[in-house]
């Protein structure tokens, strides 16, 4: 029987990652099946949850398996000293040819692990990865070498986890010592669907909250637990300087910028609300040619920046930029401006600002989230036919913009199907004025002429003159 039918049982039981322990499972059946062994270089931001999925996973797989977790100040002979020393309380059944020994070199601990494996499958796992290359940076040869002499033709999962997302990228690119070998996984914290099960939401619309404050960060939703609503959650977190919401943020931005990187203003910039290169600019203090690089930066090589263009059939160059992590934006937005008053015991006044501005940033912060739900279910729906991608348009002016534009492709798209607005209020739902702006504001998309209205509302619909509207319901429902 495939190892991965072995893990459905113990799925009901574990809350999300449904598709992440399946993606892990079919790895393992790759190795169970044919005996050879199988390099896995999983990434994803910090505190997204990698480890613990793969702990979990390797428990449940009952297989002889060695963890070990690099040290970020341990010094090259220090790391090989604790390897040895996990290695030797590890499940691998010949673990005792480490004992009373410190491998002089990371060839030689490969080649001590090769020895200490069982005939039959075994898991093991070098995680924090990008600190042990960075103490070590022959390891990706030694590992390389091993792979081809030894590992490669035994049954062993060998994983590599890392929260430095471009050094695990790398490790994959021509001439990098394991090209060709690796096999690649990402990691992303929880989606709202998961988030929802977490969080044990009975209302869609505090899960859909608790997805833009949290981001599915599984730490920060374990925290959320006892919370029945958004503001019962961060008056407790806020009251607390060393909470989860407030120190997840400030490690993973310690661990990917130095303090005094150029692109750490620009994301602060973003992160304050500003969207256009002129006000990015404005905000950062940063010149044309420096602005533009920070945003690649961001863009490409830390993935922490989502850059739009307005969708219609006549394309423009005119981005708008946002923080792609939901629990950053709203850290970067609440929580860091406010650090010297949570630290000085006023956490009182961080909270005051959180609820003078949450309807307005709740209700342009959920927009990138409805549309990645919409387009999810794109295919079961009816009124979202033809339709393959769907983002927003603005006009260069900013006086009008428009939430949902469905179109059939982008870029070059050829038919604009659907347009939309989003109304995510607390209590007022969508009503007939709120269509006939839509209405307006359709008439100056280029090409969205005759195309279907629909309306998404935190609060409900009441006119019958969409052709369909949705609601928090259906948000998480498209993620299950």
């Amino acid at each position: 029987m495939p190892m991965l039918l072995s893990f459905m049982p113990a799925l009901r039981q574990f809350i999300g990652r449904h598709r992440d322990l399946q993606r892990l499972g079919r790895h393992l059946d790759a190795v169970t099946a044919d005996g050879q062994g199988r390099l896995l270089s999983i990434r994803g931001r910090r505190q997204a949850g990698k480890s613990r999925l793969v702990t979990e996973f390797t428990d449940r797989s009952g297989l002889p398996q060695l963890f070990f977790t690099a040290s970020r100040q341990a010094s090259p002979r220090e790391e090989l000293s604790r390897l040895a020393s996990e290695a030797c309380r590890s499940s691998l059944p010949r673990a005792a040819v480490f004992e009373g020994v410190t491998p002089d070199s990371w060839a030689g601990a490969l080649e001590l692990i090769a020895s200490a494996l069982p005939d039959g499958p075994a898991i093991v796992v070098f995680d924090e990865f990008p600190w042990m290359c960075q103490h070590s940076p022959s390891i990706e040869g030694a590992l390389q070498v091993a792979w081809d002499r030894t590992l490669e033709s035994r049954p062993v999962l060998f994983i590599l986890i890392g929260s430095d997302i471009s050094t695990m990228e790398a490790l994959s690119i021509y001439e990098r010592p394991l090209f060709g070998r690796l096999k690649e996984m990402i990691v992303d914290p929880f989606e709202l669907g998961d988030t929802s099960e977490m969080i044990a939401a009975s209302d869609p619309a505090v899960a859909i909250d608790a997805q833009l404050v949290t981001g599915g960060y599984p730490r920060l939703c374990a925290e959320w637990r006892e919370a029945t609503d958004v503001m019962a959650f961060l008056g407790g977190q806020l009251a607390d300087e060393n909470s989860d919401l407030v120190n997840v943020g400030r490690n993973v931005l310690a661990a990917e910028f130095p303090p005094d990187l150029q692109a750490t203003r620009v994301l602060t910039a973003i992160g304050s609300g500003e969207r256009t290169n002129k006000a990015i600019a404005a905000r950062s203090g940063l010149k044309d040619t420096p602005l533009a690089r920070s945003l690649e930066t961001l863009r490409t090589a830390k993935r922490m920046v989502a850059v739009e263009r307005p969708v219609s059939l006549r394309p423009r160059n005119d981005p708008h930029y946002q923080v792609a992590d939901p629990y950053l934006r709203f850290w970067l937005r609440f929580i860091e401006p406010s650090l010297p008053d949570i630290a000085r015991g006023r956490p009182d006044l961080a909270f005051a600002r959180v609820q003078s501005s949450w309807a307005d940033y709740r209700g342009r912060a959920v927009e990138p989230l409805v549309r990645e739900s919409l387009e999810r279910i794109e295919a079961t729906e009816p009124v979202l036919a033809g339709v393959g991608v769907i983002g927003a348009y603005w006009t260069r002016t900013g006086d009008v913009e428009v939430g949902l534009v469905g179109v059939d492709r982008w870029p070059d798209a050829r038919q604009v199907a659907v347009t939309g607005s989003i109304k995510w209020r607390e209590e007022a739902p969508f009503d007939r004025r709120d269509l006939a702006a839509l209405a307006v504001h359709r008439s100056q998309v280029p090409g969205a002429e005759g195309s279907r209205l629909i309306a998404v509302s935190r609060s409900g619909c009441t006119t019958a003159d969409v052709d369909r509207a949705y609601g928090p319901a259906d948000l998480v429902g498209a993620w299950r």
